[in-house]
């Protein structure tokens, strides 16, 4: 018998159909060991020795492997073909030598790059080993990720209340958003005027022409900067004539882009589905696991986690054979067309990532498939093609004229290109950020010296525009623009791109408004406090250096204890250096820092720090444990706070005070808007207790008027006598929403809005709808049912809980992944969450241990009476000796708290 180990079990299922009844095929679900998430788990003092933890989940699995394997003549490790991967395959096998069940097992490792019986059969027949370079560079990874973050991020608490984590890759990623956002809120827009003339050949045909040279002087993009300029300019071309000096047309070529590559497809998918780049892995690892399509599951693309471009040449054959099919023999190049990247790491060695089977065209599969799958396979299956196909042919046209006039000359430029042979653009065109549309225009026929007259364009009245425009700040980066930078500057790889940019939102650090990734004040402070006292390690050089190394690592060129040794002694002195560093310290330098942000300079140049409620005060950043906000230096005789700065768009309360909107009838008092650390809020008075509400979710501060901050502060409101009991049915605002209330029952309401209308009639509803429910206690109806656990441990179901959608098995509630669908969550996917969960919460047999942990403390008690005053100043001497066993403990205790908080940078 011959057993096959693969991580995942719907990959399981279908190899097994492949091997056929000799094979028996196991799924590993994932990592089976991890670094336990709590201090000392990776001990530098000891050579960096690693303690490894199976949680109870894997330990039933590796059982059954364990078991399996004792009686098997082969083992074959078919995990898949990266570094995680390859570490997976080297901690099952570790695992079973430490068990002795291997004996006289032949052990063999194999990869493939697809799940097709062609591709699983193909690699059976060239095994290998362990490949211990690749093992290493994961070793190293999973050690400075680890080190850096239970390092680094109790600094962050100590230091930086509110604060969450810090990661070896995650920081450098949040550092290029929020440098970016800074670009933006310095940036002055300069003023610049540009001239363009609309002409008209001797035929008739309008086209239009940009200004190149005025009075013998070049004039650039932004070189006219103010209306009186361009003024002279356009009255000097209005009395002008125009002559043709000369056309040129220069044949030109569009070559197709390359397959794709993880950073690539994350890109393209951002740009053209507007998926992120975690819900294009989820996809394509749907994609590659395979469909059922004629009663056999096949794998649909290749390994979706790959740096290279190549793709195998049985690959380009088909390709071509099916350009020839679908658009003739002239889109099929002479020679097939081969790539290559810059990619330096192992996994430059595999194939792009493409369909398994070009034959199997989009529409083919697509009943096969759920709506996104079949988009995602449809981009990659076109890209794929048009890597193969001819080359566009175009051709470039530049007519430059002279205009003369009031003594005065002028020259102008008309751009324009025509597709003379479409190649591959019939199929696939790349989504490009510096699109140029005035190459893109076709311009008409005309020959050199003819003259031009001046005419319209499209309806336009002016035949000469001046018109006026602003720089702009460069854009925030999305999704697809970071991935390309973080590239670009040799940051992270590709199993790192979709989690460190969902660890980011994660965190709150950035939020994703409108395809923008935007950081909010949480992960600007932290980037703000990395880069003043742990610059070294958030620079972009130091960070793709090391990425270098880790990646020598895997080519068997460099030791990985050494690269540990020599970043661990230069990172330890830095965390050392911050010991003494005061929190107050910490608070000036930030205030500096982030000064642009936080303190913008006011247009009446008054001084943006002066406290706006009190006559001396001045602002300053504060920190508490729900996060950083501004507050005067006069507290506690000045109460006012407010968060760091305005949202993106605008909608918070003015940051220069608060906002009187009127005066309250009833008491004369004025009621103001104004904006606090946990966001904007009405206020009534300036008491000593002022009565205040927070606005609701939805409400938008610009739109808050006198009436609508009056009904917030009467709340909560009373509805009415319940016609059961005669007690008294009340509606508000809570934390959790609208809500009506009676006897202790709380229902949840559908608006904010509803707050100030319900009437007793929907109060009673709502409230016999939630008793008949049971409260929280109730069984909830699930949002899909999963199935059976594959442990056959009980059902596992996903539910839509208060705080989003979760997984529940048993005691066990997973949450979502953000931007998961719940509909499209797998039983596989399920298992795999609900493990993690388990293994970071140590869900333990509550009975016995319980019952165990109470007999001896009864005993000690009983102990204690007996021994007396002697046994009492024995144990002030032993608790005495254990002072340095409780700070260790102490420290250990934070770093298992924060074991959610802390980024693996790596993690697949």
């Amino acid at each position: 018998m011959n057993v096959v180990i693969v991580e995942s079990p719907a990959k399981a299922k279908t190899i097994n159909k492949y091997l056929g009844a000799d094979y028996q095929v196991l799924a590993s679900y994932g990592h089976v060991r991890d670094l336990p998430p709590k201090d000392g788990s990776v001990k530098p003092d000891e050579d960096f020795a690693m303690t490894w933890e199976v949680d109870a989940k894997s330990q039933k699995r590796l059982s059954d492997i364990a078991k399996a394997v004792k009686d098997a003549d082969r083992l074959i490790l078919a995990t898949d073909p990266d570094r995680e991967g390859e570490a997976i395959s080297w901690h099952v096998l570790e695992v079973l030598q430490k068990k002795r069940v291997l004996k006289d097992t032949q052990v063999e490792r194999v990869v493939f790059n697809a799940i097709t019986k062609q591709a699983i059969l193909e690699a059976m027949k060239h095994p290998r080993q362990i490949d211990t370079p690749l093992v290493d560079a994961y070793l190293a990874r999973r050690a400075l990720d680890y080190l850096v973050g239970f390092t680094l991020s109790p600094v962050l608490w100590r230091k930086l209340p509110g604060a969450r984590s810090a990661g070896r890759v995650q920081s450098v990623a949040l550092r290029l958003i929020c440098d970016r956002e800074l670009e933006i809120e310095v940036f002055k827009p300069q003023e610049y005027w540009s001239i363009l003339a609309n002409l008209k050949t001797p035929a008739g045909d309008a086209f239009q022409a940009g200004l190149t040279v005025f009075d013998g002087k070049k004039i650039g993009r932004h070189d006219i900067t103010n209306g009186e300029d361009a003024g002279r300019i356009k009255t000097m071309l209005l009395a002008s004539t125009y002559t043709v000096d000369s056309v040129t047309s220069k044949p030109a070529k569009r070559n197709p882009a390359a397959p794709f590559t993880t950073s690539t497809l994350q890109q393209e998918a951002s740009r053209k589905l507007g998926f992120s780049a975690s819900r294009t892995m989820q996809v394509a690892q749907k994609l590659y696991e395979g469909a059922a399509i004629g009663g056999e599951t096949t794998g649909l693309i290749t390994y979706m986690r790959t740096d290279g471009v190549q793709i195998a040449q049985e690959a380009i054959e088909s390709a071509r054979k099916v350009i020839g099919q679908d658009f003739g023999d002239k889109y099929v190049p002479e020679k097939p067309r081969f790539y290559s990247s810059k990619a330096k790491n192992a996994q430059e060695a595999h194939e792009a990532v493409r369909p398994t089977d070009l034959a199997r065209r989009p529409k083919d599969v697509a009943r096969f498939l759920d709506p996104d799958q079949a988009r995602l396979y449809e981009l990659i299956w076109k890209r794929t093609m048009a890597s193969q196909m001819e080359s566009a042919v175009l051709e470039r046209t530049t007519i430059e004229i002279v205009a003369k006039g009031q003594g005065q000359t002028a020259q102008l430029r008309a751009s324009g290109s025509v597709v003379r042979f479409d190649g591959f653009l019939a199929l696939y065109q790349e989504s490009r950020d510096d699109e140029d549309d005035e190459n893109s225009r076709r311009l008409p026929a005309v020959d050199g010296g003819a003259a031009l007259t001046l005419g319209s364009v499209d309806g336009t009245s002016e035949t000469i525009e001046a018109n006026q425009h602003f720089t702009t700040p460069p854009p925030r980066y999305t999704e697809a623009s970071l991935v390309k930078k973080m590239e670009e500057l040799g940051i992270g790889r590709p199993s790192t791109y979709a989690s460190t940019l969902q660890t980011l939102r994660d965190r709150d650090y950035v939020e994703l408004e409108k395809k923008q990734l935007v950081p909010q004040d949480k992960g600007r402070i932290v980037t703000a406090f990395l880069e003043s006292f742990f610059n070294r390690y958030v620079e972009f050089d130091f960070t793709a250096s090391l990425e270098e190394q880790l990646d020598k690592i895997s080519a068997g060129e460099l030791s990985w204890l050494d690269v540990l040794r020599a970043f661990w002694q230069d990172f330890s002195a830095t965390v050392d250096e911050t010991k003494d560093l005061r929190v107050a310290q910490v608070i000036d330098t930030l205030n500096e820092l982030l000064g642009p942000h936080i303190f913008p300079a006011k247009e009446d140049g008054t001084n943006p720090r002066a406290c706006p409620s009190c006559a001396n005060g001045q602002l300053s950043l504060k920190v508490s444990r729900f996060g950083a906000f501004i507050g005067c230096s006069n507290y506690p005789e000045c109460n006012y706070t407010r968060q760091l700065a305005k949202s993106g768009d605008g909608d918070g309360a003015a940051d220069d005070g608060p906002k009187v909107l009127g005066q309250d009838p009833e008491t004369g008092l004025d009621v103001s808007l104004r904006t606090g650390r946990f966001g904007p809020y009405v206020q009534l008075g300036e008491e000593a207790k002022p009565k205040r509400s927070s606005l609701p979710k939805g409400w938008s501060a610009a739109d808050m008027d006198l009436d609508k901050a009056l009904q917030l502060l009467s709340l909560p409101r009373e509805v009415g006598p319940h016609p059961e009991d005669g007690k008294m049915i009340s509606a508000g605002i809570g934390r959790y929403g609208p809500f009506v209330l009676h006897d202790g029952t709380y229902a949840n309401l559908s608006s904010p809005d509803e707050v100030f209308s319900v009437g007793i009639n929907r109060a009673v509803d709502a409230l016999a709808e939630k008793r008949a429910k049971g409260g929280r206690g109730a069984t909830a109806t699930p949002l899909k049912e999963l199935g059976e656990h594959p442990e056959g441990s009980g059902p596992v179901n996903v539910y839509d809980g208060r705080y989003g959608p979760y997984i529940k098995h048993g005691k066990i509630n997973a949450t979502l992944p953000k931007d998961t669908d719940p509909q499209a969550v797998t039983l596989e996917q399920a298992v795999l969450l609900i493990a993690e969960k388990a293994a970071k919460s140590g869900t333990k047999k509550p009975a016995a241990k319980k019952t165990a942990a109470k007999k001896p403390a009864a005993k000690k008690t009983a102990a204690k009476k007996a021994d007396g005053a002697a046994k009492k100043t024995t144990t002030r001497k032993t608790a005495a000796k254990k002072t340095t066993a409780t700070k260790t403990t102490s420290k250990t205790t934070v770093g298992s708290a924060a074991s959610d908080e802390v980024p693996w940078d790596d993690a697949s």
